[in-house]
């Protein structure tokens, strides 16, 4: 029995019997993987999201060999890693056989229970006092700040999308990952994985990219403004708790589609305020850290060459930019907006902390107040608008979802 070389290492084998345009796209997403790598090693992008995004990105484009098919008696190159196309019952159960990470997708990802437990460990270290102290401000900012989700529907059909996936890639502008999640899975399935990759990078992003928005649009003494800590008002953890169980009902109420993930929210608050300590460690430490884990690897991992081909891609991440710009823009306009009727009091950097990318875009805003004026500390005043942003973000994507499929 003759042997080759290449017998022995059939990952190069198949690297070398691919077309050479779809080698190189796997080199350069390998590369890809190590520069994330890189980035949030240095804190260049957010490490929680991408630094187990680079490794899946690197690694399950690396182990690519021939396989057999889910489909008894077909073989197809793939890793083992996960099939996310898989239909029938049939194809699953053989799936769940052979990829590694295969239950994890179909019993998390593809129904959007991922989604949810994100959203129930972010409810558990969301701060309301600023939100429920001052509604007015943090939902008006808020609004403002959902412009890139309202905008990039008009765009996304004019560039080809029907009215389903239109409205799923706008949900990016939200800023709000598990949101993209749930409604990309609602609305457009097909899309599903290429529109939540790229909310999620662009998420990642914001975090190196809102500075260079906020310092070119808002001047230096106006980032400087200080607001004092101390004269918000402490809202008694029984009003709390009695807030986000009315809000939680009524959203329910109003907008059934997304109840999961209002759900999930709430009840991650509700136990933050009702002081479970046990409940509290479990939601953030396991279930939050656990899940965006899993989420960050799971996305790497699906970010394959097939994925990356696909000629829809290239307008997706266009897309995703327009909807994150323009929402960080409407969430400045807001901000100036309130910097103005306030006679300068509030600093307008709290308003692009109403793009909900929790708490990420808050942060954002503190830092770049920081960077000006040394005794400026916003954080507490920026949670108000970001969960609020969490709030607005999930009602427009329960509009679409409600809406969307009745249209012709």
């Amino acid at each position: 029995m003759n042997y080759r070389l290449l017998d022995f290492f059939p990952g190069i084998d198949t690297f070398l019997s691919m077309d050479p345009f779809h080698a190189l796209i796997r080199l350069a997403l390998i590369l890809v993987g190590f520069l994330f790598i890189y980035l949030s090693y240095k804190d260049i992008l957010d490490p929680i999201i991408i630094l187990p995004m680079g490794i899946g990105l690197c690694m399950v484009n690396a182990g690519i060999m021939w396989m057999p098919g889910v489909i008894e008696g077909t073989t197809k190159m793939s890793s083992m890693f996960l099939d996310p196309l898989v239909k029938t019952a049939e194809e699953h159960i053989n799936a769940i056989q052979v990829y590694f990470l295969q239950p994890i997708y179909a019993l998390t990802f593809s129904n959007g229970l991922i989604a949810c437990l994100v959203f129930l460990g972010i409810g558990a270290i969301t701060d309301l006092d600023f939100l429920i102290a001052n509604p007015a401000l943090s939902m008006l900012l808020a609004v403002t700040a959902e412009l890139g989700s309202i905008l990039t529907f008009p765009i996304a059909v004019g560039m080809g999308f029907n009215y389903r996936e239109a409205a799923a890639i706008a949900t990016v502008g939200g800023a709000d990952g598990p949101m993209v999640l749930f409604t990309s899975l609602y609305l457009a399935k097909n899309l599903f994985i290429p529109i939540t990759i790229v909310a999620y990078l662009y998420l990642s992003l914001v975090y190196a990219g809102y500075p260079f928005m906020i310092k070119l649009l808002i001047p230096r003494h106006m980032r400087a403004v200080e607001m004092d800590p101390l004269k918000i008002s402490k809202i008694p953890r029984g009003e709390k708790l009695a807030f986000c169980t009315l809000a939680g009902t009524v959203l329910s109420l109003l907008f059934p589609v997304a109840a999961p993930l209002f759900v999930c929210f709430f009840l991650g608050v509700a136990i933050k305020e009702g002081n479970v300590t046990r409940l509290i460690k479990v939601s953030d430490d396991v279930i939050l850290n656990g899940s965006t884990l899993f989420l960050g690897f799971t996305l790497g991992c699906l970010l394959s060459v097939d994925i990356v081909v696909d000629p829809k891609m290239f307008k997706l991440i266009v897309l995703g930019f327009i909807a994150l710009f323009l929402s960080g823009l409407g969430g400045l306009i807001g901000g100036l907006i309130a910097y103005r009727i306030s006679g300068g009091k509030i600093n307008p950097l709290i308003g692009i902390a109403a793009v909900s990318c929790v708490p990420t875009t808050a942060k954002v805003a503190h830092k770049c107040a920081y960077e000006v004026n040394k005794k400026c500390f916003i954080l507490p005043f920026a949670m108000g608008p970001n969960v609020a942003g969490v709030i607005t973000t999930a009602i427009i994507a329960a509009c679409y979802c409600s809406v969307i499929p009745k249209l012709p």
